[in-house]
């Protein structure tokens, strides 16, 4: 039953990270087709991340009401159902419709298993189980292609979100499998609360560290391409595609991180990852256009990203107790949100107006700030402990 449940929360990820690269690789032919301009894309995004802050803020509330699995299948259904009705949308304003459930379910599912696996896995689970994320937005685009290519692209949300369907009849079938860890469940206790959880000692330093992280990997994934064509001189055709490089780093790192995880530990995880990360924009910083220095830049970026956001999300039961973890994943995630939806086009904006050249040094600006909060968290955090430990109130 535990491997069983295991499998299960793995291809739960895979579902997760399915729909997120869906809308940027069919928007060049959806918006023509619907005859609106290139920049919506944007408001079905916000639409989505709207939808994704509310329910990450309530995942708490929900998953102590009504159990992680059901809110899991229920928002795998969510996600599948908003899949299909972009599949049948002929027109602009069907797509923001469908972007609700789309955002409501995403962000439900995010952190009601991301705090699951914290509190019943291990470090180099959640590590592999974000590594399986990187896959399911692997595959979309090529489904996405395929179905540009021989049908339309209403075809390809139609197979991704068929394959949603069937991950939802699938955990549907096996929610008995979530009984293997039902004595370890924290549900029942009660619910501290979001302006509760605010004052905990730490919280904030950590809503801010991850904000910053989820700005500079957001920013990477959105603009990486944009930086080698307009400051290293790479012609368009060749940098879409090399952008890749950092999906390909950030996933075969989470692979790898997985293995020395449980012996570094979380905290050393992050230290490590923020120093390749490092390595990696100072390479795109070299003078030149060296592309094979900025390639290998992206790889390392994407590298050193690996264990960051895993391990920030496994150390928060550590830090805070499991018994607080609940709410404060549901900000965390709802502070991702924020960051990876408002920094990336505060990016763009600099960019048109300062050169799109200041693009190692935005990120080192969030990378710095991610760093030192989250340092601070857990300082702080390990000092309470010790209070705790004491007796000392």
């Amino acid at each position: 039953m535990y491997t069983l449940l295991l499998v299960l929360i793995y291809i739960a990820f895979i579902s997760l990270g399915l729909p997120d690269s869906l809308l940027g690789s069919g928007w060049p032919v959806m918006h023509a087709q619907l005859g609106v301009p290139i920049s919506f894309m944007g408001l079905i995004s916000m639409v989505i991340s709207g939808g994704t802050i509310v329910s990450s803020l309530m995942s708490d509330r929900l998953t102590r009401r009504f159990g992680t699995q059901i809110i899991t299948t229920a928002s795998v259904f969510l996600t599948a159902a908003a899949l299909l009705g972009f599949s049948v949308s002929g027109q602009f304003w069907m797509l923001i419709l469908f972007a609700v459930p789309y955002g409501l379910g995403a962000g439900a599912i995010d952190a009601a298993l991301n705090n699951y696996v914290a509190l019943h896995y291990t470090s180099r689970h959640m590590s592999w189980l974000h590594c399986f994320w990187g896959v399911g937005t692997i595959v979309s685009p090529f489904v996405m292609s395929y179905a540009l290519t021989n049908f339309t692209w209403n075809i390809g949300y139609r197979l991704i979100g068929f394959v949603q369907m069937g991950i939802f009849l699938l955990l549907l079938l096996t929610l008995p499998a979530w009984k293997a860890n039902q004595k370890n469940s924290q549900s029942s206790q009660e619910n501290m609360g979001l302006f509760r959880a605010l004052k905990i000692k730490g919280v904030p330093s950590l809503l801010l560290g991850f904000f910053a992280y989820c700005a500079a990997e957001s920013t990477t994934m959105n603009w990486a391409s944009t930086y080698l064509v307009e400051a290293k001189g790479i012609i368009a055709s060749q940098a879409a595609g090399l952008a890749s490089l950092f999906y390909i780093g950030l996933t075969i790192g989470r692979f790898l991180g997985g293995f020395v995880m449980n012996k570094l530990g979380d905290r050393r995880m992050i230290l490590l990852g923020t120093a390749i990360l490092i390595c990696g924009i100072a390479a795109l910083l070299f003078p030149g256009s060296n592309n094979m220095v900025s390639f290998a830049g992206l790889i390392i970026i994407g590298f050193g990203c690996a264990p960051i956001y895993p391990c920030i999300i496994h150390s928060t039961p550590y830090n805070f107790g499991a018994e607080n973890s609940g709410v404060i994943i549901g900000i965390q995630m709802a502070s991702a949100y924020v960051g990876s939806t408002f920094m990336p086009p505060l990016f763009g904006f600099l960019g048109n107006r300062i050169g799109f050249g200041i693009f190692p040094v935005y990120l080192i600006i969030f990378v710095a700030l991610m760093i030192c909060m989250t340092e601070r968290t857990f300082k702080v955090t390990a000092a309470e402990n010790v209070k705790i430990s004491r007796g000392v109130s």
